[in-house]
């Protein structure tokens, strides 16, 4: 497999070359009562097209870093954290207490994990926070002694079976029925009911893949080393010595302060800069407990922060397809020729069309939020005209929106959570990709169901 970058660049490229080929145009835009700016339709016009030339091509790529900048720099502020902490042998050593008191049943535990996130986010609680918890999965596949892509999967795919269905999310499944107009949560018991079929097929799906690397780490898709070599270079976790009350206050630090981001976010409006800074305090604050001088602390952030430039630069890489497809303006014209032709299909078809759409939509636009301004303008008036409920509309868009975010790679959070678990974007799509068929296929089932019993309200 060509290496992550090559994949990406060969994608700018294509990118550049539709800006020659797909007519350039925009629809206008408007901004509700509630502050949601969403598209009009019916008020696409074409543009002058604005094709990329080989200076627009590189450019992209400066402005992609400076676009994902928060994301990058946030990355290297995590890596940083993570190496004090392991520094400190506490989140080692917590996780050895963690398996002895449960007897080393690696199943029970790693069960529990996907529960837990995939609970956490239909509810919309971890969002892009679920960088931060990559670090622990890795160590709890490191002292499993499995590999870097399980420690990733219990976590991201977890928390995804949640953003795919989105049950009680207000955020994204929030502005869709906003815009739908739709009650809040209406719908949630079909979402509910494949959040359980998704959270299922998928503990199956990593459980039957643990089974196979417990058996023969040869298999596993890491190769010869199961983790980055950043944490391959680390103290064997058995090195660490017992569970003490100092790592115990570690331990419980992290999650002091992960609860003061989760409350600002709620209550504050905090996002992605808030949380590099919380994890810079969160630093400092490891180092006094533990007596670590200045200087050494320095030394160990800077240590952790190098071993994830690549993947902090990856980040940038992926955002500057869509820069060159924003400044060619033909996203909105994609929009508009392909919702053209699915106002002729019958119910179920047009139903399946839509949920296909945005599976495909969101490998291009992969912010759930923006995404939903962009597309349930149209599919609102669609729905109405294939006579198909408003509320099947938005079960198409949020899992048309969940589905391919695990694998693409113009994604900037699973970009970084790659770069935080050190594991290349090609080998993670050679791990998630049959997954992905397998999501896709038990989402166009719901879709056919939702058409079937005329999920309501409306």
């Amino acid at each position: 497999m060509p290496d992550a970058f090559v994949i990406l660049f060969g994608l700018l490229l294509l990118a550049a070359i539709a800006t020659y080929i797909i007519p350039a145009g925009s629809f206008e835009r408007e901004t509700t009562d509630n502050e949601i700016t969403q598209v009009i339709p019916d008020s696409y016009s074409e543009t002058d097209m604005n094709p990329a030339s080989v200076m627009d091509v590189f450019l992209a790529i400066q402005q992609g870093l400076i676009d994902t900048a928060n994301l990058v720099f946030m990355v290297l502020i995590i890596g940083g954290t993570v190496a004090v902490f392991e520094h400190t042998g506490a989140v080692n050593s917590g996780i050895n207490a963690l398996i002895d008191r449960t007897k080393g049943r690696k199943y029970l535990l790693i069960i529990s994990v996907i529960t837990l996130f995939g609970i956490l986010d239909t509810a919309g609680v971890s969002g892009n926070a679920v960088i931060a918890f990559i670090p622990i999965g890795i160590i709890l596949a490191r002292a499993l002694k499995l590999d870097a892509i399980t420690g990733i999967a219990m976590i991201y795919l977890g928390q995804y079976v949640g953003v795919a269905t989105g049950t009680f999310d207000p955020v994204i499944t929030g502005i869709a029925q906003q815009i739908a107009e739709l009650p809040l949560f209406s719908g949630a018991a079909l979402r509910g009911a494949a959040f359980i079929v998704f959270l299922l097929v998928t503990i199956v799906y990593i459980c039957l893949y643990v089974k196979k690397i417990s058996k023969d780490p040869a298999k596993s898709m890491m190769g010869s080393s199961p983790f980055a070599k950043y944490h391959d270079d680390e103290q064997d976790t058995d090195s660490f010595g017992a569970f003490t009350l100092r790592h115990k206050i570690v331990i419980l630090t992290f999650f002091v302060f992960l609860g003061v981001f989760l409350f600002g976010v709620y209550n504050l409006g905090w996002s992605i800069n808030e949380l590099s800074a919380t994890f810079l305090m969160m630093s400092i604050a490891v180092a006094v407990i533990n007596k670590i001088t200045p200087n050494k602390l320095v030394s160990v952030f800077m240590e952790g922060a190098k071993g994830l430039v690549y993947g902090a630069l990856v980040i940038g890489m992926a955002r500057a397809i869509v820069v060159i497809l924003e400044n060619g303006y033909i996203l909105d014209t994609i929009v508009h020729y392909a919702f053209g032709p699915l106002e002729g299909l019958p119910t179920l078809l047009g139903a399946q069309a839509i949920f296909v759409f945005n599976l495909l939509f969101n490998l291009l636009v992969t912010s759930g939020s923006g995404q939903a301004v962009i597309t349930m303008p149209f599919i609102v008036p669609l729905v109405d005209m294939l006579d198909i409920t408003r509320q099947t509309g938005v079960l198409a868009f949020k899992l048309g929106d969940g589905i391919t975010n695990i694998f693409t790679p113009t994604s900037g959070v699973l970009m970084a959570v790659l770069a935080v678990g050190g594991v290349p974007w090609n080998k993670w799509f050679r791990f998630v990709w049959p997954l992905v068929l397998i999501w896709a296929f038990i989402g166009a089932v719901f879709i056919s169901i939702a058409v079937l019993i005329n999920y309501g309200p409306f």
